[in-house]
């Protein structure tokens, strides 16, 4: 195990699979974290798919950008698939350390470091039991196979980063060292309760009535058809809600039919972000439905602008979201019962909560996280030491 610490520029190349223009945590969170590697003196080069070959020079570092193809029924969702290429052109980077996001496709990079004398990360963002459980994988079977592949996670890499106990906790379950935990954070001045505009909100919804929102892509893992059955539900029941969609993805039509009769708005993706700053702001409760959600940028962006969160259970949200939000069940009925007893709080205290919540996570923190994970001493403490836990 590789345990040198550096505290000379170095060059961090990240590698990611299952990013577009469209994509929301992941991207977000790999912009903060290059554009804190750079505030910290290091150069950081991302290498994403695309549709075709790139350079180019953000804000948050160098991207390089490989052709990849784009997989069916997922809403824009790029791989990269060549690995003689791929390899080549980390040798033609010389990384001083390697970061990578994505420990299906791409977990072979950890032999290629391994082989160049390149430290390695590999960051979890998710939990693979879970996913493997929303394909209807067999508890146990799920376990079995989840564990296989986490062990050759951990033997192909230095380190191995999540951002939840929840992620972590698949890999804490076996023998040896487990992985660290380095929370990720929020833009605490874009996402802020003064966002919050009347205007939008007569856009959607009266003074009467409840205005709940759901913000994510519209797939399968994010279970969105539960926000709707939730709003059919609280309506039922005589609470005056309804519904915003921010997000596009591949089961927008089918949740438009199935809305029918509701009142429910589709944003589709909103490429501003102080647009969705003022959505979130603007709402009186958001939705957090998946069952494998993992840090949940959106649902922490939505407490930092003052909006408490209703999330599953099953998730990591709750581990986030902490008073500033409910858990509930995967079931509509849960999920509406959870509105009504954050709506039962004055507006005051809940918004309260949830603002005070986000405040424990900042981006310096993460990034100073992170950058331990790759052995360089930033001379900074990393935040609230409940929680950033660094196991191994």
């Amino acid at each position: 195990m590789r345990t040198t610490t550096t505290a000379r520029p170095a060059r961090i190349v990240r590698v990611a699979n299952f990013v577009t223009g469209r994509s929301g945590g992941l991207r977000t969170a790999l912009r903060h974290l290059g554009e804190g590697y750079l505030a910290a003196g290091h150069e950081p080069v991302l290498v994403l798919p695309g549709s075709r070959y790139g350079d180019t020079r953000r804000p948050w570092g160098r991207e390089v950008t490989l052709p990849g193809p784009e997989l069916p029924g997922t809403g824009g969702y790029r791989v990269l698939t060549d690995r003689r290429r791929l390899a080549r052109v980390l040798g033609d980077l010389a990384p001083d350390r390697l970061e990578v996001s994505d420990r299906s496709t791409l977990r072979w990079i950890g032999r290629w470091a391994g082989a160049h004398g390149v430290p390695s990360v590999m960051v979890s963002h998710e939990s693979l039991t879970g996913l493997l459980g929303q394909w209807r994988l067999p508890d146990a079977a799920a376990r079995q196979v989840a564990d296989r592949l986490n062990r050759e996670t951990l033997r192909r890499y230095d380190r191995v980063v999540c951002t939840t106990r929840w992620a972590a906790e698949e890999f804490d379950r076996l023998d040896g060292p487990g992985a660290d935990l380095v929370p990720l954070g929020v833009d605490l001045s874009t996402f802020h309760p003064r966002r919050a505009d009347p205007v939008l909100r007569e856009r959607y919804a009266d003074h009467t009535e409840v205005l709940l929102v759901h913000c994510a892509r519209l797939s399968v893992e994010k279970r969105p058809e539960l926000a709707l059955a939730a709003l059919a539900r609280l309506r039922a029941d005589g609470v005056p809600a309804v519904l915003v969609m921010a997000g596009d993805g591949p089961l927008r039509p089918a949740l438009a039919r199935r809305a029918a009769g509701l009142p429910v708005h589709f944003t589709g993706f909103l490429p501003d972000r102080a647009t969705l700053a003022a959505l979130l702001a603007t709402a009186d409760v958001v939705l957090a439905p998946g069952p494998v959600e993992t840090f949940g940028l959106a649902g922490l962006e939505a407490l930092a602008s003052g909006t408490p969160v209703v999330a599953n259970a099953a998730s990591a949200l709750p581990e986030v979201i902490g008073p500033g939000g409910r858990a509930a069940d995967g079931t509509p009925s849960a999920i509406a019962a959870a509105v009504v007893r954050l709506l039962e709080r004055s507006e005051v205290d809940r918004r309260t909560a949830a603002r005070r919540r986000a405040e424990e996570f900042g981006w310096p923190g993460a990034v100073t996280g992170f950058l331990r994970a790759h052995g360089i001493d930033t001379g900074q403490p990393s935040g609230d030491p409940s929680l950033t836990v660094t196991s191994r």
